[in-house]
């Protein structure tokens, strides 16, 4: 609309990483010349620049008026903003009037004490006669709001676009297509379905997802290299996340030739490895039962409660499991080392039992560190 009716405007494009912010403004940057041509109109000057190659923020004018000059250095009489300005706002005839498209990425990293760099940036399309499109593009949703609040009342507020987080059938629906393409099945339905809850439940992120797809598939070239295809030398134990599992007999020729879950596993256990997953694992039974009934009470209730009623649910669990109980104090002892591995949070009462308690770490987490045991893995579901 801007390159048919030659408008200027901003927008500022935000997200969770890897959800195809700087993929689609790449794109848009080439179908501009289609657009441009559809309508008889000159193809725009399309200008990227990643704001983490910048040493200084002001930096940021050198590099657009570089790319669009063939310029690496600035006049002395005037600043790098001050001749920006001035190309951008060249009077032209309209007929020879050509569009420059500013694309920003990575705009957060302009945050500064006054943000007067963003502020220029923003004002550029606003000046008279100017000629420029911006885009802007960070993980940061607030940006705008939060650290410019000045925007409106400049008259330079952009359009906001907010890129989601892929949910689990967005994902897979990307893959499907993707491996549509393909002459040959290389991955099990169910080794993509759990990559696709996997990710989704922890970031959303579609770079992740990749990369945890094609470690799945150096694994399976691995074990086809060394020769490794009887079900008698694959883990199991690893495999079976939340339910889904192999069912045990010997694999077929297909099979061995594709992704199965246990490769899945493995590399989303590879990816997703974290300090705080280590620890869970680490840590002695009774504690990890301490966790576990936590993620249990608070997945169905509030989202605190106090320590006589997290003794409750771990009494419960132990009787469920057949697991012989520990004193109360010795609960409350587990309890403070919980709190002091930064796993809880406990609040201070002067009886021990009225001590407010929640969970400090992600229930994503302590699935992820339990799944992998037999004892918890139904337990957690």
């Amino acid at each position: 609309m801007c390159i048919e009716k030659k408008k200027v405007g901003s927008m500022y494009v935000c997200g969770c990483p890897g959800t195809g912010k700087s993929l689609l403004l790449e794109k848009v940057k080439f179908l501009s010349i289609e657009w441009a041509k559809e309508v008889g109109m000159p193809p725009p000057t399309s200008v990227v620049v990643n704001c983490t190659s910048l040493t200084n923020t002001s930096d940021i004018f050198s590099k657009i008026l570089e790319q669009c000059q063939g310029k690496k250095k600035c006049s002395v009489n005037s600043s790098p903003f001050q001749e920006l300005k001035s190309f951008l706002c060249e009077k032209k005839q309209s007929s020879a009037k050509k569009m420059t498209l500013l694309i920003i990425d990575e705009m957060d990293y302009l945050i500064s004490k006054d943000q007067a760099v963003l502020y220029d940036l923003f004002r550029l399309p606003t000046f008279p006669n100017s000629h420029c499109m911006l885009i802007g593009i960070s993980n940061a949703i607030d940006l705008t709001d939060r650290f410019l609040p000045k925007l409106q009342s400049l008259n330079c507020k952009p359009l906001v676009m907010t890129f989601r987080a892929y949910s689990k059938d967005q994902i897979l629906k990307i893959l499907q297509q993707r491996l549509m393409g393909l002459p040959c099945q290389i991955f099990q339905p169910e080794a993509l379905e759990l990559c696709a809850r996997k990710v989704a439940a922890a970031s959303g992120d579609m770079r992740k997802v990749l990369h945890v797809c094609r470690g799945a598939v150096e694994m399976l070239e691995a074990e086809l290299t060394s020769g490794i295809h009887e079900l008698d030398n694959i883990s199991y134990e690893k495999s079976m996340t939340n339910g889904l599992n192999l069912p045990p007999e010997r694999l077929t020729k297909q099979e061995i030739n594709r992704v199965r879950i246990d490769h899945m596993a493995r590399a989303l256990a590879k990816t997703f490895r974290s300090a705080v997953v280590d620890t869970i694992q680490s840590l002695p039974r009774h504690q990890q039962i301490v966790l576990c009934s936590a993620v249990k009470f608070f997945r169905r209730r509030k989202k605190d409660a106090t320590l006589g009623e997290l003794n409750a649910a771990y009494l419960d669990f132990c009787k469920t499991t057949s697991m012989y109980p520990l004193t109360g104090p010795e609960f409350s002892s587990m309890c403070r080392v919980l709190s002091d591995q930064a796993l809880l949070n406990l609040g201070q009462s002067r009886e021990d039992r009225l001590r407010r308690v929640t969970l400090r770490v992600d229930e994503g987490d302590v699935n992820f560190a339990l799944q992998g045991i037999r004892f918890f893995r139904n337990c957690l579901q």
